[in-house]
Parts: structure tokens; C-alpha cells; sequence
């Protein structure tokens, strides 16, 4: 079993151990290693700023994503390797983003350039170095703040870039190195401690969950979207973590037998590019979840698990009646996720299971299914409301609905008495009215900062009326009819 963290940058190989290996991949860039050029402002994964290049295996390939450095910690990034803005220049000079946000004048207090020049980088590798226009600038650029430039000229820099002259990264990293060591360490088990601080890398699934069960209390980090900004803000300190970044298995997806199959590291981006094609509903919700560093790092399992009200991915997987593979001790068992909470962020989980899997049923033919996210900001901002609504009708008639909103209480609620009351009635105006006062009356939302309770319960209608009217406008007619 390694006691260290191996992990490259900027094609430099380091072997991380003791309480280094618990800091964030920020600090690490910055105080061990003096890349200052990624910069760090928010330390929550908001403004982009310490935005890197993270290369993962991938067959014969190293597969490069942008992800926010500060809320990624050492513990998960055991065999990868980290591209930041320095590794991104071309012989010791500017490379073409680099020249061309200079010519548009892209930068003007500079600290979030670098995030941005990474992100466009980043654009151009997935591009294979073809021409990008503004809006392809703009789309790789979500979660890149910057309070200077307006933006134009940041768009401009990107979209004026000969895609030609871009390199690709395995030119400037030949991956064949770092691949064949990956390849032998990925899979090795790794132990660091330090004082009363401990984190494990099993190398299975089956170690995974002894590990959990030997330690009630640690915290499993899978994408760490989430609890790595409770760290850097203060909120928890987890002094036993179980990572699960060396369980290749769970990173695979497929569509079959009607359904997408998930496993737990699956990343939401990865979840997004296959539902364009299984789920393209889902996809246009996806995609407005988060910037790609914060999709390219979040987890289908890790989402689940945290088990948010407000969750964008989830009220989707209770109408599609999604199904989570637990895996423990004693073996595997399937739970709906319509049975998996019992309370706030409470599951029937127990304390060896780890989610290794997600089965998500996908809609049939003449199937409705509508999903809507209500937040203050369309681009980044956690919803104050959302809705998922799947119906099935023979003829006018529905005959079967199902209904979830989140926002509006402890855990995403399915809407049992407003969906009784769909089964056998027509879709009309009347019928929308009158199921909108039954949904207004199951759900019990609360103030906070998001939208008042009043506010959320004129939701739980209006949300009703937005469907009906959306059918009407698909089909061209003012009945909803499909």
C-alpha cells in the first residue's frame, strides 16, 4: 500500500506525502510548487480564476477537462496530471490565446485572465484546434467572472484565434510516460497519515466499503464540489476521508435496455454529452446546472448522496422512477430513489454502502416529460425551484403522472395527491387550475435567501401552467395535446 499522492504538473512528476497531501490542489500550485498563476478568489468554486487543466487516463489517451483547482484536494488526484496557465505556453512564448487576449486587450487587472485563457485552451483541445466563434468563446467561458472588461474583448481574443496554431497537449505532454505510470499506480491503494487526519484511495469498490465500515465517521469525496467548499470556508474539517477517484469502474456509462446506466463517478458533463442523444430534456436542464469546471468535477453519485432539496439533477430521477445500485459488505441491492431518503440529507444507506450506480429509465414514445429550474440568475445560480413532470396518456385521457418538486421542503417531494388527480382527466385549463391548488397545498417550502415561502408555494401552481402552456406551444394548438 503507497503512503503518497503521485501526481504530474506541467509534466513534472511529484510524490506528495504526510499533511501536504490534504491540501487543496490550489495551495499546492501556489505555496509548494509557486505557480502563481493560478489565482484564487473565491475559494468555492464560483469566479474561475484558479481554473487548471486536469488530465485523466483514458484508454491510450490522456482526457483533459477544465476544473476549479480550489476545490479540488490532493487526496482525489492520485495519477493525473495538471495543466496550469505556465504549462500552457509554446517554446517559452505566448501561446495563441496568450497573444491574442494581449492584441484585444482581454485583460485588464489580469487576476482572472488566467482562468480564462486555461478555459479557452481548454476549448480548443475539445475543438481539435478548429475555428471558434463568439458564442463557442462565451459557452467554454461559463464560470469565468471578471469585473473589468465587460467581457467583449474577451470574446473577441478567443474567436480571433487561428484554431490551426493551436497544439494539442499530448504534443507539449507526450502522454506515453505519464500513461504507463498511471497505468501501474492507478489501481494501488493508498494510505497517508498525519496526526489525527487519515485519507484512503482503495483500489476497489469491495475495499472502499470495508474502509467505510471501519470508520463510521469519515467522509466520502467523490467530485467534491461540495465539501470541498465547506472546507475552505470552515464549515467541516473531515479528519478521515475515503476518496473513490481510483474506482475507474464507476467513471463508465452506457445506454441500454431503455435506460442510461450511471456509474457513481460519472461526471455531470459526461452525464450531459450522453443524455444530448438518450435524454435531450435532461440535457437542456444539465446544462444549465453549473460551469463545465464544476460539471467536469461533480459526480452523478456524489449529487445523490448529498441528497440536496434544491438538487437540479434530481427531481428528474424520481418521475423516471430511478433506480441507485448500493453496494456494501454483504453485496450489492437496488433502492428506488423514491424510497432513498428518509429525512434531510438522511438515506437508507447503511454505514458500509457506498452508491456505486444509477439506472435512470428513459421516457417512451409519446411519453411527456418537462423539466424546469426557477433561480434568480439564469447562468450559476443554485434554484429556488425546480419541477419534473412525466405523464402518459391513451387518447385525451392521462392515465398515469408523476409529479416532483424540489425547493419546497426537507427532501424533493413526488406530489402523490396531485398526481391521483391527473389519472383520467384530460389536459385543460380547468384541470391545470384545479391540479395547482392541490400541488399548492402538498408542498411546505420555507424563506430563506433564494424566495420567500409564498413565493415558492405560487410556484408549485404557476410551474402547472408553464407545462400546460408549453405542450400548447409544441403542438400548436391551445388544448396541450401531443
Amino acid at each position: 500500500m503507497r503512503d503518497h499522492v503521485i501526481i504530474y504538473v506541467n509534466g513534472a512528476r511529484h510524490e506528495v506525502r504526510g499533511g501536504r497531501a490534504f491540501q487543496s490542489l490550489s495551495d499546492f500550485l501556489r505555496y509548494d510548487l509557486g505557480l502563481v498563476g493560478t489565482k484564487v478568489v473565491c475559494a468555492e468554486g464560483d469566479c474561475g480564476s484558479c481554473t487548471i487543466l486536469l488530465g485523466r487516463a483514458d484508454g491510450q489517451r490522456l482526457n483533459y477537462r477544465s476544473t476549479c483547482s480550489c476545490i479540488q484536494f490532493l487526496c482525489q488526484l492520485d495519477c493525473t496530471h495538471i495543466v496550469t496557465v505556465e504549462g500552457l505556453k509554446y517554446d517559452g512564448e505566448l501561446n495563441p490565446v496568450q497573444e491574442a487576449m494581449v492584441a484585444c486587450q482581454g485583460s485588464q487587472c489580469g487576476f482572472c485572465t488566467p482562468g480564462f485563457v486555461v478555459s479557452i485552451c481548454g476549448m480548443f483541445e475539445d475543438r481539435e484546434r478548429a475555428a471558434a466563434s463568439p458564442k463557442d468563446v462565451q459557452k467554454a467561458c461559463v464560470g469565468n467572472l471578471c469585473r473589468c472588461t465587460g467581457y467583449e474583448s474577451i470574446l473577441k481574443a478567443g474567436s480571433s484565434v487561428d484554431g490551426a496554431k493551436m497544439r494539442p497537449l499530448a504534443e507539449l505532454y507526450p502522454p506515453a510516460p505519464m500513461l504507463a505510470e498511471f497505468e501501474k499506480h492507478e489501481r494501488e491503494s493508498v494510505l497517508v497519515k498525519h496526526g489525527e487526519r487519515m485519507f484512503s484511495k482503495p483500489a476497489n469498490v469491495s475495499d472502499a466499503c470495508q474502509f467505510r465500515a471501519d470508520n463510521s465517521t469519515c467522509t466520502v469525496i467523490s467530485g467534491g464540489t461540495d465539501i470541498g467548499v465547506q472546507i475552505n470556508k470552515g464549515m467541516r474539517d473531515p479528519k478521515v476521508i475515503l476518496s473513490l477517484s481510483a474506482l475507474r469502474d464507476l467513471r463508465q456509462i452506457r445506454v441500454e435496455e431503455n435506460a442510461i446506466v450511471a456509474g457513481a463517478m460519472v461526471s455531470i458533463s459526461k452525464l450531459e454529452r450522453v443524455a444530448r442523444e438518450a435524454l435531450p430534456e435532461y440535457a437542456k436542464l444539465l446544462y444549465w446546472f453549473g460551469s463545465p469546471p464544476i460539471k467536469n468535477a461533480g459526480t452523478v453519485g456524489g449529487n445523490i448522496a448529498n441528497g440536496s432539496p434544491i438538487g437540479d439533477s434530481m427531481p428528474a430521477m424520481f418521475v423516471l422512477d430511478a433506480e441507485i445500485e448500493l453496494t456494501g459488505t454483504g453485496g450489492a441491492r437496488r433502492v428506488s430513489i423514491n424510497d432513498f431518503y428518509t429525512g434531510y440529507r438522511k438515506t437508507v444507506a447503511t454505514a458500509d454502502e457506498l452508491i456505486t450506480a444509477v439506472r435512470i429509465p428513459l421516457p417512451a414514445s409519446g411519453d411527456i416529460f418537462k423539466l424546469y429550474k426557477i433561480s434568480r440568475r439564469k447562468d450559476l445560480d443554485i434554484s429556488a425551484f425546480t419541477a419534473a413532470i412525466w405523464m402518459r396518456r391513451s387518447g385525451e385521457k392521462i392515465t398515469d403522472a408523476r409529479i416532483a418538486y424540489g425547493g419546497v421542503g426537507p427532501v424533493i417531494l413526488r406530489l402523490k395527491r396531485t398526481e391521483e388527480f391527473f389519472k383520467g382527466n384530460a389536459l385543460t385549463p380547468a384541470t391545470i387550475r384545479e391540479a395547482g391548488e392541490i400541488a399548492r397545498g402538498e408542498i411546505t417550502p420555507i424563506s430563506d435567501v433564494r424566495g420567500s415561502a409564498e413565493y415558492r408555494s405560487q410556484l408549485g401552481e404557476n410551474v402547472l401552467r408553464k407545462f400546460y402552456a408549453d405542450l400548447c406551444e409544441a403542438n400548436g394548438n391551445g388544448n396541450g395535446h401531443k
